[in-house]
């Protein structure tokens, strides 16, 4: 007789399955199949800060100068980020919808030769040699063109990111690679990334990561609803509380094994884009409240920081912490949904294990903590 899904269930399921027992880089990524990048540290890239949890012995930066030896590619998927490069297959060649005029077409056509002839390149030299000039960003602000240029080349799969140098992306030609797979089945193994990666998910929010998947596979915008459909049909799923959930198929959320490991007695402070923390719909389910990343958030309308972590109690998430690193020491605010720590040693012990395990992380040389509560 199949197990009766609970909350429950799905809370220390999706804590299990997500901190794995810490494992080498190159497996933590393929696990994840997707890690989020972002430029903010605070007091680390979100990409490092969710490795951190997965790798062991991690280190702030190691993802970025290991990146050349390591069969991954950063890469659009549902975000921007880093991805195995049998995934970065899957979505290549890339077309995007709006096409390049002309002009726009020789301008990459010659930089692609500037490419071929000198390999590894910085933009500051694709600048210099062609002075293609300044142009709008994003932000409404004025960047590089050539800038610009390199990024919609990488984009569409022309380009590939080299390595970094202080935080710049240098680019090298991407190897034309043979397509081999089905468009309908590429479409099938992206939704199973997403999955593997968030689950278990509402099925709304698979059905917002799928529509999500424009910006990995705009050339198949077309597939995603019969992708989603598929997912409908071959994947696990139960209705709890009136939601429908699903996860990867052959996982069972109601395992007594999930249960023991999300239940030991550990903190950890996760990243805003930590696979327990993406998807704000499945964390208020969860765990009962609203986590909002204040980042870009007028500092008077802020309600827990900047760049506030949510801090994981066992199985359950009931607060946040600020960090910031000041005269080489690490220095913590910590906030609690019900206004107060816990009452349970096991807890000041364990936050501050977790907050020596960060120092460790950034490399400092001790650490400072100032007394747990709420602001």
């Amino acid at each position: 007789m199949a197990s009766v899904i609970t909350l429950a269930h799905l809370r220390a399921h999706a804590v299990a399955r997500t901190l794995f027992a810490p494992t080498t880089l190159p497996k933590a990524i393929a696990r994840l199949g997707f890690v989020q990048a972002d430029p903010i540290r605070a007091p680390a890239r979100a990409q490092d800060l969710t490795l951190r949890h997965r790798v062991a012995g991690y280190r702030a930066g190691d993802l970025e100068a290991r990146y050349p030896r390591l069969t991954v590619e950063e890469d659009f998927f549902v975000n921007y980020g880093f991805v195995p490069r049998e995934t970065h297959a899957l979505m290549h060649p890339r077309s995007p919808r709006a096409t390049w005029t002309a002009e726009r077409q020789a301008q990459a056509d010659a930089v692609l030769d500037f490419i071929r002839e000198h390999g590894v390149v910085h933009p500051r030299e694709v600048d210099a040699a062609f002075a293609h000039g300044k142009a709008r960003n994003w932000f409404g602000g004025s960047s590089n063109a050539s800038t610009q240029l390199l990024d919609a080349m990488h984009y569409r799969g022309l380009l590939r990111i080299a390595k970094r140098e202080s935080g710049v992306r240098l680019y090298a030609l991407r190897p034309e690679q043979p397509v081999e797979t089905h468009p309908a089945d590429a479409m099938d193994a992206l939704v199973d990334v997403v999955l593997a990666k968030y689950a278990p998910l509402p099925m709304a929010s698979l059905g917002q990561l799928v529509s999500q998947l424009k910006s990995a596979v705009p050339q198949w915008a077309h597939l995603r609803a019969a992708a989603l459909a598929s997912a409908r049909q071959r994947l696990p799923q139960a209705s709890v509380d009136g939601v429908s959930w699903v996860w990867p198929a052959g996982e069972d959320p109601a395992s007594r094994r999930h249960g023991l490991r999300a239940g030991r007695d550990r903190v950890h402070l996760l990243a805003p884009f930590d696979p327990l923390v993406w998807d704000r719909r499945r964390f208020e389910l969860l765990w009962g409240w609203a986590y909002r990343f204040e980042a870009y958030t007028p500092a008077p309308k802020r309600v827990r920081g900047y760049y506030a972590l949510p801090l994981l109690w066992r199985d359950r998430v009931i607060g946040w912490g600020n960090l910031a690193v000041s005269q080489g020491s690490l220095r913590a605010e910590i906030g609690h949904v019900s206004g107060q720590a816990p009452s349970d040693p096991v807890f000041a012990q364990a936050l501050e294990d977790e907050l020596a395990r960060i120092a460790e992380f950034l490399g400092l040389r001790d650490l400072a903590q100032q007394p747990p509560g709420r602001r």
